[in-house]
């Protein structure tokens, strides 16, 4: 009996069980960029208004107005021909005009060459960017972590990581 107590008593004294689960990770990435050419142009219409008071329109003229326009061509303006009503009273006038552009055939106006925009359609609003130039833009990661990166042209980015994480649960 003096022995199973000592064996039970030997069993108690045994140390705990560690344990442990590890995890390590190491993680790299490069990324390189070059943006590319864009041009975004909106056509501007034509745009015709007049306001006034005491104005008529002379005996032989007409308010001003916009031509129709072609299927090339943006309406064009009418000049009016005004007077004032009542001679040696006040007045008003105000007339505003804005030319429209041309409509240019489909597929001309932009010319994109190695990423560089040599003309552009001649709109009202035209936004234009030039592309990017690879040159000597290149990135490396060794396995020990090292990052080399290299800068490129203009519109070109460059950007490396190396991660490492150590998790112990």
């Amino acid at each position: 009996m003096k022995r199973v107590i000592l064996l039970f008593g030997m069993l108690l004294m045994t140390a705990p069980i560690a344990r442990a689960d590890l995890t390590h990770r190491m993680t790299s990435s490069t990324q390189l960029v070059v943006n590319g050419a864009y041009t975004d142009a909106s056509r501007v219409g034509s745009t015709y208004t007049v306001s006034g008071s005491n104005i008529k329109v002379t005996d032989a003229g007409h308010f001003g107005k916009m031509t129709a326009a072609t299927a090339t061509a943006a309406a064009a303006q009418d000049v009016g021909e005004y007077d004032i009503n009542t001679a040696g009273s006040a007045f008003s006038f105000s007339e505003s005009w804005t030319q429209g552009d041309a409509v240019n055939t489909i597929g001309s106006g932009v010319d994109v060459t190695a990423g560089v925009v040599a003309d552009m359609p001649a709109f009202g609003n035209t936004l234009s960017m030039s592309g990017g130039v690879a040159g000597t833009l290149a990135g490396t990661i060794t396995s020990a972590g090292v990052t080399t990166l290299v800068a490129g042209g203009a519109g070109t980015s460059a950007t490396g990581q190396f991660v490492t994480e150590i998790v112990i649960d």
